[in-house]
């Protein structure tokens, strides 16, 4: 630990990407060379770098995210249909400047849920806040929020978020309640916010399963226009894991 007054005074400042580069520039002789403008440069970029980390990793812990999903990881070559181009584009967050939203559906096990986390985590790491949601879960607290008082706090939170992710749409028939619950949260985004659907249903079957045609109109309309559709297919990634479970073995 360096043992100096300007370091404990960075310390102080809680100036902490500041003060560790200082330390580390105390066992580096080859920066005398450089003049004190470059220096102070150095640090503070530094302090710059830190302070980005630890927004971007308290943004990601915010989001909740169901899956460590990256884009880096994402896998481009099983044949499930997904366009590589405008995924990539996606993943630059242009979409979420123009408050637009995403459509994901395909049958289970394709990748859904796992390409909504990894738009979501670029997302914070570019600075945008992110929510995940399981939209069964959803119903549940707005419900509980509903009687303790709670119902327009939530509401207004979900309103705030930049990239809302709304997962198993469609799972089960809505009540009256729900679908409004629905239309509450979308009206509030709707040329506000992005939200992303994952869905094993079509987007042409999302109409009827809302069961209201009219509150059907309302949130479709707030939901599918100016939003970007990403229908996959193929067979479920899971089915993968056991062969190459037991490739390992054998090796």
């Amino acid at each position: 630990m360096l043992n100096h007054p300007t370091h404990d005074t960075l310390t102080q400042l809680r100036l902490f990407g500041m003060a560790r580069a200082l330390a580390e520039q105390a066992h580096q002789p080859d920066l005398q060379s450089l003049t004190f403008e470059e220096r102070l440069g150095l640090l503070v970029d530094r302090e710059r770098i830190e302070r980005q980390n630890r927004q971007t990793a308290s943004r990601l812990r915010r989001a909740r995210l169901k899956q460590p999903a990256v884009a880096e990881d994402i896998d481009y070559r099983h044949p499930r249909g997904l366009d590589k181009p405008l995924f990539r584009r996606l993943l630059g967050g242009e979409w979420v400047n123009g408050h637009q939203n995403i459509l994901i559906t395909g049958p289970t096990g394709v990748g859904k849920t796992y390409l909504a986390c990894a738009l979501a985590n670029a997302g914070c790491r570019q600075g945008r806040t992110a929510l995940y949601q399981r939209l069964p879960r959803l119903f549940e607290d707005l419900a509980i929020a509903r009687g303790d008082g709670r119902y327009p706090k939530l509401l207004a939170s979900f309103a705030k978020v930049d990239v809302l992710i709304l997962d198993d749409w469609g799972l089960a028939m809505l009540d009256d309640e729900r679908r409004r619950d629905l239309l509450e949260i979308l009206d509030e985004r709707y040329q506000n916010r992005s939200t992303i659907i994952t869905s094993q249903l079509p987007v042409a079957t999302w109409h009827d399963a809302l069961g209201d045609p009219t509150l059907a109109d309302a949130i479709l309309d707030r939901l599918v226009h100016h939003a970007h559709q990403l229908n996959l297919a193929g067979e479920s990634l899971r089915k993968l894991r056991p062969k190459l479970t037991k490739e390992i073995d054998q090796e």
